[in-house]
């Protein structure tokens, strides 16, 4: 238990620090900070607002609390109630051990249809006697999926119908992955229906290569780009090119052909299901839906988003999708990069550069790449940080 969370049990926080904890803003972790909700949603005068932020809360940070079997009771209990329930969280909450197995029992049996899928796609589910009964009785199991669950194929749910294509076969079916793409094609279901036509298509590359982005100005450092900017970089290209094989029966389809012959639904499906090589070309999809889809996916990792903030061939919405997203934009070095990628739109450069520590400002301000507004601004904020803190040029 978090020792803020004890104090206000006692009452020994002011009003202010109360209201502050009731929207997330304490400098907490997040299971803690969670946890400090959770037990303020029973406030009369500031459970409101604590509830209305766990709504808010970035799917993404509660799926890793949620996961944990040593997260709170009280935390897991609320997140299950049906009240509280958020579709993408659901996944994480039936493989937690810690749910017990009669509340799994319960859901599976009155569970509505969407619970069902997920509960369809579980490994601890299908591996439940108990559970598996209690499902079989569920109103919303179509027949087809009652008799499939009765024979233990436990791979038939998993896999992609064969008319999706060899791209989307190569790929297991995670409960989360699954949840995700499900919640994903609800929110967009008027989008992806009115854009399944659109043909894919690549943005233009500009450079072979990401630049490396360094901390001091080109002219006085020749240091190589980080590691995991140029693992990523390699993936990058190794996903670009094609392979030069025979065009007889034993040629090899490559990754790039196979997604050239999905549609969008497909494509914003293998985003969110596919590997990095999948999604290190999908991000460069002139279809908005399915580069949100690959920002979406919970398969993504920070290495590719860094890279992702940092690539010159890439559309202006990835990077407001970054931005926007907080789990991406709590990470330093995906910051860093968008100021420092030219392709970044100014006002969110603007917007970031605040945040830059004073050795990146004072590359920043020699980097001839991004518009002279960012080194003004670069030079300006590094003369005041470096003045608070003692630098010297």
């Amino acid at each position: 238990m978090a020792p803020i969370l004890e104090l206000i049990k006692k009452n020994a926080v002011p009003v202010n620090v109360m209201r502050t904890a009731a929207k997330g803003a304490l400098p907490l972790s997040a299971d803690e900070m969670i946890e400090v909700l959770v037990y303020l949603t029973r406030n009369p005068i500031f459970g409101q607002d604590a509830r209305m932020t766990l709504a808010k809360w970035d799917t993404q940070s509660a799926m890793d609390v949620l996961r944990k079997d040593s997260t709170a009771p009280d935390v897991l209990l609320y997140y299950w109630q049906e009240e509280n329930r958020r579709p993408g969280l659901m996944p994480a909450l039936i493989e937690n051990p810690a749910i017990p197995e009669n509340s799994l029992m319960e859901l599976a049996a009155n569970a509505p249809r969407e619970i069902v899928t997920m509960l369809l796609a579980s490994a601890r589910v299908r591996g439940n006697p108990g559970i598996v009964e209690a499902l079989l009785s569920n109103p919303y199991l179509t027949p087809v999926e009652a008799k499939e669950l009765q024979g233990s194929n436990n791979n038939a749910a998993a896999s992609p119908p064969p008319e999706q294509g060899n791209a989307l076969q190569e790929f297991e079916v995670s409960a989360e992955a699954a949840a995700a793409l499900q919640a994903f094609q609800q929110e967009h279901a008027s989008e992806i229906a009115a854009a399944e036509d659109k043909p894919f298509e690549l943005t233009k590359e500009e450079d072979p290569e990401p630049a490396p982005i360094s901390a001091e100005p080109i002219a006085e450092t020749q240091e190589a780009a980080p590691e995991s900017a140029v693992e990523a970089a390699k993936a990058e290209t190794t996903a670009a090119v094609l392979d030069e094989a025979d065009t007889g029966e034993g040629k090899r389809i490559t990754v790039l052909q196979k997604i050239g012959k999905l549609n969008v639904g497909e494509r914003i499906k293998l985003g969110f299901i596919g590997g990095r090589e999948e999604r290190a070309i999908l991000i460069r999809d002139t279809a908005r839906l399915v580069q949100n889809a690959v920002l979406s996916s919970p398969k993504l990792t920070d290495a590719e988003v860094e890279s992702f903030a940092g690539s010159k061939n890439l559309q202006e919405n990835v990077f407001r999708e970054i931005a926007r997203q907080r789990r991406f934009i709590k990470l330093y070095p995906v910051v860093r990069n968008l100021v420092n990628n030219p392709k970044c739109p100014l006002d969110l450069s603007l917007t970031l550069i605040k945040t830059l520590m004073v050795y990146d400002l004072k590359g920043l301000r020699n980097n001839k790449n991004v518009p002279d507004t960012i080194r003004k601004m670069a030079a300006k904020l590094y003369q005041d940080k470096a003045s608070r803190s003692g630098a010297r040029e």
